[in-house]
């Protein structure tokens, strides 16, 4: 059980690196350089129910590039983003998967 957390916490940290780089290159190139800028506060759900598990995940998205958490609704599990362009949850959150695994 807790070598499968350290591993779903690897995946986790790679995953993260990855959108950020990601995130990098699509606000760097199709936000500033093409103007495709039009910023949006959407309320996302998560599934994860523990306090901690939320706030890795707020932690996360404000990370990546282009998405800012502005809110952390730990009763009602909802955290509000702010994104430079509109996106669909699982482009906000791809990640959330590997923290219910690690940390829940």
């Amino acid at each position: 059980m807790f070598l499968t957390r350290i591993g779903y916490g690897i995946i986790y940290f790679l995953d993260l690196i990855y959108e950020i780089l990601k995130s990098t290159i699509d606000v760097a190139f199709k936000g500033v350089l093409g103007r495709n800028i039009d910023p949006v506060i959407v309320d996302i759900e998560t599934v994860l129910e523990r306090p901690v598990s939320q706030t890795i995940l707020a932690n996360s998205i404000s990370l990546t590039p282009g998405t800012l958490s502005v809110d952390l609704d730990t009763e009602n599990n909802i955290i509000k983003v702010a994104a430079i362009s509109p996106r669909s949850k699982e482009d906000i959150i791809p990640f959330e998967k590997y923290i219910k695994k690690m940390l829940e």
